[in-house]
């Protein structure tokens, strides 16, 4: 593997290239790239289903969960990643935008110690 910088550009260019390269391209439309992407959130979950509350770091998870775990992450984030660039959508700007109104939305002052009931995915 290369000692390259990982970034969201680098992602979606090696995903262009990849879907080129096999001449994909005409399968990548929206709908198809977001249904492929549940399909990946779903094994995703599948690793999760019957483990109970995990904690952080993963302590009592064996090498080969983690890398299996590293696997269906990937899975899920190149899918977005491609999804995005199809829609046209710049995912690094749109991400810190929402950032930007969650942090309007959820201002430091009215949080608690109770993080339970908030999310980021509004």
């Amino acid at each position: 593997m290369s000692e390259e910088s990982v970034t969201l550009d680098l992602l979606k260019r090696k995903m262009d290239e990849f879907a080129k390269e096999r001449d994909w391209e005409k399968f990548h439309s929206p709908r198809n790239l977001l249904l492929a992407m549940v399909g990946e959130v779903g094994e995703l979950s599948e690793i999760f289903q019957w483990k109970g509350e995990v904690h952080k770091g993963l302590p009592d998870w064996k090498e080969e969960e983690k890398v299996h775990l590293g696997e269906e992450l990937s899975d899920v984030l190149l899918y977005l990643i491609r999804l995005s660039d199809i829609c046209g959508i710049d995912l690094g700007k749109a991400a810190l935008r929402k950032m930007e109104l969650n942090a309007l939305k959820y201002p430091i002052k009215g949080c608690s110690s109770n993080v339970s009931n908030t999310s980021t995915a509004d």
